[in-house]
């Protein structure tokens, strides 16, 4: 193999730009050319296509987004879209093909693989959603992110005796909202997985209030529902005074983490030498801090789950 393809989809998350840098020092330094793709599986399909070199990725470890851009592609779920795309690659000379992002780029990556060019996976989430990897690209960055601001809204909560809920990304996944909760001492956290009874999260409050607590915080992951609802439903029951903080697309911007950084540059190189290796159709993540490598057909057929045991000491730890 003597030209890979790369390219981001999807949502942008922090770590993106440290795995593309990855793929394409690692590609030149085994003598392989490396062809970005801008705009995803969009860009493939429209040929927005330029040659990669060394300078490419200079400086460009540090910042988050993605350098390549992100975006969704309807077009690409067809196959006409499909065959298009190909005869980019073909055009270009491309033989294989690195796709950064999550389970709908992992879709696309099959579907390629399924017509004869080998695919690798690299999860990019901050939803740190995908089976088979412990941790997703992104999603170290977004914990900090998410913590950092809670940290600062306790000081309010604590100044103003208020109950704040605060309403994270997560909306088929509650990584985000499990961790930062138990990061940060919430209260009460509400997650798509395993939803806290309303009435619990009521008692919970009523028995910190009448032992002298002036406040308290409430995680709620997007995919439960509106944070401004459950507020005004807490308001009404408790009789207490809440506030409500959405946090949105700041979770998925800024610098990426130490950790996220390190975790990119690995699955990048992975990525690589799969492809130099003459895999195809794979997914790559880590676990137990070992790379690893897993079907893509398999990944995108299993569940993601959540771990209870981090849920019940979360609840165990808020009483």
């Amino acid at each position: 193999m003597k030209k890979i393809g790369v390219l981001t989809s999807g949502g942008d998350a922090p770590g993106m730009n440290a795995a593309i840098r990855s793929v394409v020092r690692k590609a030149i330094y085994h003598g392989v050319e490396v062809y970005g793709i801008k705009y995803g599986y969009q860009g493939l399909i429209e040929g927005d296509i330029e040659k990669m070199e060394l300078g490419s990725v200079g400086d460009i470890i540090q910042r988050g987004g993605t350098k390549l851009y992100s975006a969704r592609s309807e077009e690409f779920k067809t196959e006409e879209g499909q065959l298009k795309g190909i005869e980019q690659m073909k055009k270009h000379g491309i033989e294989g093909l690195i796709a950064i992002g999550g389970d709908g780029t992992f879709m696309g990556a099959k579907k390629i693989t399924e017509k004869g060019y080998p695919c690798i996976g690299v999860p990019g989430t901050i939803d740190n959603d995908i089976p088979g990897t412990d941790f997703t690209i992104g999603f170290d960055t977004a914990l900090n992110t998410i913590t950092d601001a809670i940290d600062k809204i306790r000081d309010t909560a604590t100044s103003h005796e208020r109950t704040f809920i605060i309403e994270v990304m997560g909306r088929d996944a509650g990584d985000l909202a499990l961790w930062a909760g138990l990061a940060d001492g919430a209260e009460s956290i509400m997650i798509p997985e395993a939803q806290d009874d309303f009435e619990d999260i009521i008692e919970r409050l009523k028995r910190g209030h009448d032992r002298g607590k002036k406040h308290s915080i409430i995680i709620v992951a997007e995919g439960v529902g509106s944070g401004v609802d459950l507020g005004r439903k807490i308001d009404e029951a408790a009789g207490l005074e809440s506030r409500v903080t959405v946090l949105g697309h700041t979770q998925r911007g800024g610098s990426p983490s130490a950790a996220d950084r390190v975790l990119a540059s690995r699955l990048g190189a992975y990525a690589v030498s799969l492809l130099l290796n003459g895999k195809a159709g794979r997914m790559v993540g880590i676990q137990q801090n070992q790379m690893v490598d897993h079907d893509i057909v398999e990944i995108l057929n299993t569940k993601h789950s959540i771990d209870l045991d981090m849920y019940r000491l979360s609840k165990e730890l808020s009483i």
